[in-house]
């Protein structure tokens, strides 16, 4: 992938170790930030209830920002470094989400507003409480933000098989794919069938239909970026793909349990959520990722 062509965003900063400190009021293990044995207990317990252990925290702390007022105050970051290699992808990842979203927005007579992306290390604080790095890349809709340790890229390789500066970028664009839902107001709609005792978990819950959405509008970035830069080369759709398929609700559960439930499902299979990221990118509309019409997921 020639991601050098790609715009670098202004909107990377870098918060650091710790996220500025580990003494806010949001959620904890034990009422202290998680050490790294903490961490672990939290990737069994996730493993042992059939869930993506990356994501099991994200998901509470999404659910908190949307019905909460801040827990802690999200963290100042500074100007991320510039001459960093992982850095400068990202900023050219993100700069290119914020073409893209800014274009498809203008043509609906719409403003973008474009979010921040707060590079942390260990944990950090946002709108939506304190994370560790347990949690994995997240999106908190109280702040209108995305959270990224940088060494998820290296688990990854190393857990998850999944390798490639497409694979990465498709991590970038989905969580970016969770604030165009916010902006759209889907996330405040999914929030409310929440609070009336809509089913969430499971094969045709919402939090799958709204997770594959994300994956959707990731392929749909991707096709206006190709479009724009003709950036990619070849094997990078397969790197993504590859991604996609690692962590899928089912490929996760049979690795971690040997088998699969999916009434606890949270995110799609790795067939769908390979689907609907390769929907998104074969017609490049946001129109074609409505997962929550759709009978067949």
């Amino acid at each position: 992938m020639q991601w050098g062509k790609g715009r670098r965003s202004d909107n990377v900063e870098d918060a650091g170790s710790d996220g500025g400190g580990m003494g806010g009021g949001g959620p904890r293990i034990g009422g202290r930030g998680l050490s790294l044995g903490g961490v672990a207990i939290v990737v069994v317990v996730g493993l042992l209830m059939g869930q993506d252990p990356m994501q099991i925290l994200g998901n509470l702390l999404g659910q908190m920002g949307a019905t909460q007022a801040p827990a802690t105050r999200p963290t100042q970051g500074h100007t991320a470094n510039p001459n960093d290699p992982q850095v400068d992808f990202v900023r050219a990842i993100l700069g290119d989400t914020e073409d893209t979203w800014g274009q498809i927005f203008a043509h609906s007579n719409m403003q973008y507003e474009q979010p921040k992306l707060i590079l942390f290390n260990g944990g950090v604080n946002s709108a939506c409480g304190f994370a560790s790095s347990a949690v994995g890349p997240f999106y908190c809709p109280g702040d209108h933000r995305v959270y990224l340790d940088l060494d998820f890229f290296r688990e990854m390789e190393q857990r998850f098989h999944a390798s490639g500066d497409f694979a990465r970028a498709y991590v970038i664009a989905h969580e970016v794919g969770h604030h165009v839902q916010n902006l759209l107001g889907i996330s405040a709609k999914i929030q409310a069938a929440r609070q009336r005792g809509a089913r969430m978990e499971g094969a045709d819950g919402l939090s799958v239909r709204q997770e594959l959405q994300a994956d959707c509008f990731a392929g749909v970035w991707a096709n206006h970026a190709q479009q724009r830069l003709n950036w990619l080369e070849p094997g990078d759709m397969e790197s993504a793909l590859n991604a996609a398929n690692a962590i899928g609700d089912d490929r996760l559960q049979s690795q971690s349990r040997g088998s699969v439930v999916p009434d606890s499902f949270t995110h799609g299979t790795s067939a769908q959520r390979m689907r609907w990221f390769k929907l998104g990118f074969d017609g490049g509309s946001p129109g074609k990722c409505d997962t929550f019409k759709a009978q067949a997921l």
